[in-house]
């Protein structure tokens, strides 16, 4: 029988059974519009709010600072266009990250073609970025910085409490206004979502990272910050986003976020014994191969390596074959043949870069399914390194 192994955590993950029951009944039994006004609307409108308090608390925050989107990519898109828009009287700076997801590099694109200037900062070999780095890149012009809690491809935690902070120390110091905004997508289940703690002005989560529903994500804005919306057509979100709300993928995101946060102690506790059971049986298995990222500053279920001398596309087939899914970086990018961005950021050179594979784990893998994907990949390295002609046995054959 084929096995069934799931390994791409980072890229999605199932509805979780509680989440699903809470979403259940706004599908049919209160399927009414929250912004009438009879019973069964005023029902969806309590569950909206009631929603919205239990994100709130979760991200130790006014729960008049939580914003329902259709997800991570549309939180990403509004958090930075609604904030540059609404301060280029100021200036027309934005500081991001050269590792940040698309959402959020694609949006910049956008704007640069609107007349902002962007500037991507460095990271190092481990796929940090450096305080000094952001402090030389700040300007008079700055009003938005952005910059990823933890990478998607890589799961390197940034330290963003150190970043907004020195940013706004730079404000302060130039007499401007720098606003703060943090990808926080890939990092729900594992890190502690505390804005204040963080030190942000703008926080992106979505709900399908966390066992929650697809379609549905959630943009913290803190009272204050100048905010133009990108959607027009009603009162929804107190005027921040226009549209009737989608009550079922509410319910679920805040069913889903309430769950991660009381699951999280055992969530990395789990993630991070198997993660090092993957890591060592690999690595004392198979040579030529590199792990990719922060040693120890990294989201406990990622575990992203190259192997070199292969296609990671040709890996995750064989994988596929087996009943293992996996991906070779973004679930937003994986089609492409392209080497990951993250990794050639990072200094690895495109050769190795594209034999690069993500393996995302979550509460539901075992030992016993670690053990077989180790055991599988062997071969596999095996095989697909006997066929390429870039092995530095075959090269040196071909020399001679």
């Amino acid at each position: 029988m084929r096995r069934n192994i799931y390994l791409d955590h980072a890229a999605t993950t199932p509805v979780h059974p509680k989440v699903l029951e809470a979403m259940l009944p706004y599908f049919s039994q209160k399927f009414g519009n929250p912004s009438s006004i009879y019973t069964l609307a005023q029902e969806a409108r309590q569950a909206v709010e009631q929603s919205r308090n239990t994100v709130a608390k979760v991200l130790a925050c006014p729960s008049r600072d939580i914003i329902f989107t259709s997800g991570g990519t549309e939180s990403d898109n509004a958090a930075l266009k609604g904030v540059v828009l609404a301060m280029k009287e100021q200036g027309n700076h934005i500081i991001t990250s050269a590792i940040e997801h698309h959402a959020v590099l694609e949006t910049c694109h956008f704007l640069e073609k609107l007349g902002f200037d962007i500037t991507e900062l460095p990271v190092d070999k481990y796929g940090l970025v450096h305080a000094e780095d952001l402090e030389k890149a700040i300007t008079d012009k700055t009003t938005l910085v952005s910059i990823i809690l933890a990478n998607n491809e890589v799961g390197t935690i940034q330290p963003i409490a150190e970043l907004s902070r020195l940013t706004k120390e730079q404000a302060q110091h130039r007499g401007t206004k720098i606003y703060f905004h943090a990808d926080a997508v890939q990092g729900a289940a594992a890190l502690d979502l505390d804005v204040n703690k963080l030190g942000v002005d703008l926080l992106s989560l979505s709900a399908h990272k966390i066992h929650g529903p697809k379609g549905a994500g959630i943009l913290y804005l803190r009272r204050g910050v100048p905010f133009w919306p990108q959607q027009s057509g009603g009162t929804q979100e107190s005027n921040r986003r226009a549209g009737t709300e989608n009550v079922t993928g509410i319910v679920g995101t805040a069913a889903a976020l309430q769950l991660a946060a009381e699951q999280r102690q055992t969530f990395n506790q789990h993630c991070q014994r198997l993660s090092q059971r993957l890591i060592d049986g690999i690595m004392s298995q198979i040579e030529r191969v590199r792990l990719n990222g922060h040693p120890t500053q990294k989201l406990p279920g990622h575990v992203n390596l190259c192997f070199e001398f292969v296609e990671g596309e040709s890996v995750l087939l064989h994988l596929d074959f087996l009943g293992v899914a996996a991906s070779s970086g973004s679930a937003c990018t994986s089609a492409s043949l392209e080497p990951s961005h993250v990794l050639l950021s990072m200094g690895i050179p495109a050769a190795i870069a594209r034999g690069g594979v993500r393996f995302s784990l979550g509460l539901g893998n075992t030992e016993e399914e670690i053990d077989f994907v180790i055991s599988s990949l062997v071969p596999i390295i095996k095989q697909l390194r006997a066929m390429s002609p870039l092995t530095p046995e075959k090269l040196r054959a071909n020399v001679r």
